[in-house]
């Protein structure tokens, strides 16, 4: 049994430490908001946050989280920079099919937790490694600049 801290909560799961933290979220804990891209950490559909720093949460086994806290895409809102980029994304009508947004959200909110005003060379760096089949990548970086831009 393996017990972790999930958007503010202790949950228990019955899986070995080296279950992938993706499969925890969505098939013991039932939180879909986090989705499976490719599997080996490439595409940043399955981002998530632990102890603040977006991970790959296909490819972190449960047993690295340790006591850090995991943060998903359904309590993101709940942070300030996570509300406003959620605004954002919405304002700026970013979404377009949507698969890979809540990877998105979550790298959008890291950087604007680590760098309040960022310009196009840290948006570019923070959201490389996140793929969007849709294009959407324009709309991305000008939604990130309006969070930005909230007071």
């Amino acid at each position: 049994m393996m017990t972790i801290k999930v958007n503010g909560e202790i949950k228990h799961a019955d899986v070995t430490a080296d279950t992938p933290l993706l499969w925890v979220l969505r098939d013991v804990l039932g939180l879909t908001g986090t989705k499976f891209g490719c599997g080996v950490a490439q595409c940043g559909v399955c981002t998530v946050h632990v102890a603040g720093k977006p991970v790959r949460s296909c490819v972190l086994p449960i047993g690295a989280v340790g006591q850090r806290e995991v943060v998903t895409i359904e309590a993101i809102g709940e942070q300030p920079n996570g509300a406003k980029i959620q605004k954002a994304w919405l304002d700026l009508e970013v979404i377009q099919c949507g698969y890979c947004q809540s990877g998105q959200i979550m790298a959008a909110t890291a950087l604007l937790n680590q760098t309040p005003v960022p310009d196009d060379s840290d948006i570019d760096a923070a959201m490389a490694g996140n793929l969007c089949r849709c294009g959407t990548y324009v709309r991305v970086r000008q939604a990130i600049k309006h969070a930005a831009a909230e007071v």
